[in-house]
């Protein structure tokens, strides 16, 4: 049927028969006024002069006749044998511009360090796993759930974080968050709820998590970072600070590794002032030149807060997301969740827990290590050809390297011609140091070199 007829279309319209105003006027005075509103859309199909008729308690006529009133003005179109539109060209004189994306556009090489491989995402597992979900779970599994996760996906997270990352936590421990940004949001509304007001934070650090941690309401100490990670003498110069957020696998944007000594001396830290030590791990799967480093959380469970994601090993678009938390903070932060938005979506949970459990999650990382292995090899030879005045950071593990420019090269313009030309890079100035932070996770191999050239010709 090529019509509205019987489809049952709702339409936010009402007369009143104590109105002095006829009903046919008020039909399509209230129409008129929603399309002139943008209430209505251009395109919008309205329903059948009968099913509306029915719904308002009216003659048929009533409304067949505001229909051709509307037409003949030119708000509507009517067609044999078809529904009965609005017009576009309401649209076009009155309706507000479309909606425009706020992402950032592509380029034709991609530098930045924001996702995996979007390109190599496992679509045929994954659809597999959603498919077998939505097909085996029971009708209460489709309700809100519980507010810290799925306890299917928090059960397969301890396990897999345990053998992989070292965590030592069990599923009651897990929260299952929309990304590592919430989890810093909801972290910070609980620490705020426990008595922390300071936390401190690596300088240089990831900005957007900054941000977050000051809108929760919290005071930012920075703290310096050098060649061993963090440098935690200097939180003994701040008796405010009650928690500390750090990037021990793989230090943003510098790219090293927490040494041993610092790591036990962060632990003590945190042991003795009764602080937190938040872990993001945002990319701690992938390394490529030394020994896996397991988790911080392993060495003191009970002080550290561990955070991973899946947007560096699948896909952001997934938005999943979780934290591993210590008793202390645990109910904290699961209201803060419950509060957010009462839990993250159980299907993809769900989907995630069996992706993991069959292998596939294991399967798609030795996959993508090779892969981004050889991506960053070819980058480093690139550079030391094309670039050779850059000094390369970061090196062992990751997606991204640094990359400390020239004194005379200004950070500011080269951004600009970069993105002028096609090239999509971010970087930093921190001490006096200008850098480039180049990811390869986005730089399909073959590009790497022309990516490079490009690159050098803006220096």
């Amino acid at each position: 049927m090529t019509s509205a007829e019987g489809t049952g279309l709702d339409l936010l319209v009402a007369v009143d028969r104590a109105d002095g105003r006829s009903l046919r006027a008020q039909l399509e005075d209230q129409l008129r006024d929603a399309i002139r509103r943008g209430a209505l859309h251009a395109g919008t199909a309205l329903p059948s002069t009968r099913a509306l008729a029915t719904e308002l308690r009216v003659s048929r006529g009533v409304v067949v006749e505001a229909y051709a009133q509307l037409a003949a003005e030119g708000f509507l179109v009517a067609r044999p044998g078809a529904a009965t539109r609005v017009a576009e060209v309401v649209r076009q004189e009155r309706e507000a511009p479309a909606v425009v994306e706020r992402v950032p556009p592509p380029v034709r090489f991609d530098f930045r360090v924001e996702s995996a491989d979007l390109s190599a995402f496992p679509r045929r597992a994954w659809s597999a796993a959603m498919r077998d979900v939505i097909r085996d779970v029971p009708d209460v599994a489709l309700g809100y759930g519980d507010r810290c996760g799925a306890p299917a996906l928090r059960t397969v997270l301890a396990s897999y974080l345990g053998r992989a990352r070292g965590v030592a936590a069990g599923p009651e421990h897990v929260v299952v968050t929309t990304g590592i940004t919430q989890a810093i949001a909801v972290l910070g509304r609980a620490l705020r709820r426990s008595g922390v007001t300071a936390v401190a934070v690596e300088d240089p650090g990831f900005p957007i998590h900054r941000m977050v941690l000051a809108r929760e309401g919290l005071t930012l100490v920075p703290i310096p970072v050098d060649g061993d990670g963090l440098v935690v003498e200097a939180l003994d110069h701040h008796p405010e600070v009650g928690a500390v957020l750090v990037t021990p696998s793989h230090q943003m944007p510098l790219g090293m590794a927490l040494s041993p000594e610092r790591r036990a001396g962060l632990v003590a830290w945190a042991s003795a002032r009764d602080a937190w030590i938040l872990e993001d791990d945002y990319d701690g799967e992938y390394r490529f030149d030394r020994d896996p480093v397991g988790a911080l959380q392993g060495l003191a469970p009970a002080r550290v807060v561990y955070l991973g994601s899946a947007s560096k090993t699948l896909a952001p678009a997934l938005r999943l997301g979780w934290v591993v938390v210590p008793p202390g903070l645990y109910e904290g932060v699961g209201d803060a969740k419950a509060l957010a938005d009462s839990g993250s979506p159980q299907l993809d949970q769900l989907a995630l827990a069996r992706f993991v459990e069959r292998g596939e999650l294991d399967r798609h990382l030795r996959r993508m290590r090779g892969r981004y292995r050889a991506r960053r090899d070819t980058l480093l030879q690139a550079l030391a050809e094309h670039l050779p005045r850059l000094v390369v950071e970061g090196i062992p593990a990751g997606l991204y390297v640094s990359a400390r420019l020239p004194t005379d090269v200004p950070l500011g313009p080269l951004l600009a011609r970069a993105w002028q030309g096609d090239v999509g890079v971010v970087g930093y100035e921190h001490g006096g140091v200008a850098r480039l932070v180049l990811g390869y996770a986005c730089l399909p191999e073959p590009s790497v070199v022309p990516a490079v050239r490009a690159l050098a010709e803006l220096l």
